[in-house]
């Protein structure tokens, strides 16, 4: 009797649609939206979880899928080389918003199919910001502003959600320093495949020695690799850590080179991971893993 009466109860009040459909172009920006939008958001995550933020660009198709989206959140700072095409292409049917884009930046650079050509291009700013846990905290204030805006009745579940969230992230940066700080601060450099951890070397005191610099799917000239191997071995870096989305060739060449051994694959752009939280607490166990004595 309980489970009829649980089946009709359900059928008389169905679960509410969601108000708002957003469409995301970041797997991590895909995640915030979710831990800020709640029930109310439905997520259109564009890229998936395993698609490259670096090569990604929307096709027909998923434009298609996004065609009842009132917004379009993009990660910022350049690292969307197609957004002032997909910006012609979508008109005024939904503005697109980069979360990232007033976030204090540093300089950088990386390595973009950029107007149809692979080849490596210079950034005025690093765009990988979501590696400072204090960046994703304020991008969190962002979401729940921009959500706000596109939905005015959902604007007090949004500040609620969200300051539910920078709670989750003070917690968590917390658990980051008191696991770094077992790492001598002359022990902190960071070996990675391409330039993408600035902004974690900067919150936590480390060097970033970038071994494939621009561009991860390239080998270094001899000379550019003698120079490398000179610098790790003068900090005598502990450990070298290759990226989940490059080929460990290259680093694997440089451990034999210099004995250095290879640590375990960071994730550096949140493809793959579950969540944004799942990816700081992987790579800063594996950082420290590779690096505390």
């Amino acid at each position: 009797m309980r489970l009829a009466a649980l089946l009709l109860s359900a059928l008389a009040f169905p679960l509410a649609a969601a108000e708002l459909q957003v469409a995301s172009l970041h797997p991590l920006i895909a995640d915030l939206t979710r831990q800020v939008g709640g029930e109310r958001v439905e997520v259109i995550d564009l890229i998936g979880r395993n698609g490259d933020p670096h090569h990604f660009e929307p096709a027909p198709a998923d434009l298609e899928k996004a065609a009842k989206a009132k917004l379009y959140l993009a990660s910022g700072m350049g690292l969307e080389s197609y957004l002032p095409s997909l910006r012609e292409i979508i008109a005024d049917k939904a503005p697109i918003v980069e979360i990232g884009k007033d976030l204090p930046s540093i300089e950088g650079e990386c390595d973009h199919d950029h107007e149809g050509h692979d080849h490596a291009h210079e950034h005025e700013i690093d765009p990988h910001w979501w590696h400072s846990i204090d960046l994703f905290r304020r991008a969190t204030t962002i979401m729940a502003e921009t959500l706000s805006k596109a939905d005015p009745a959902g604007a007090e579940t949004y500040a609620k959600n969200a300051a539910a969230y920078r709670a989750k992230l003070d917690e968590l940066e917390r658990w980051t320093r008191k696991e770094i700080a077992r790492i001598p601060r002359d022990k902190r450099h960071l070996a990675t495949a391409h330039a993408a951890f600035g902004y974690f070397c900067k919150d936590h005191g480390f060097d970033a020695i970038p071994v494939q610099g621009l561009n991860r799917e390239q080998m270094p000239s001899p000379k550019k690799l003698a120079a490398l191997i000179a610098e790790l071995k003068e900090h005598e870096a502990g450990a070298i850590f290759p990226e989940k989305e490059s080929n460990p060739k290259v680093l694997q060449a440089l451990t034999k080179d210099t004995g250095i051994k290879l640590g375990q694959a960071l994730y550096a752009d949140g493809s793959g991971v579950e969540s944004y939280e799942a990816m700081i607490r992987h790579n800063v166990s594996t950082i420290v893993d590779g690096l505390a004595p």
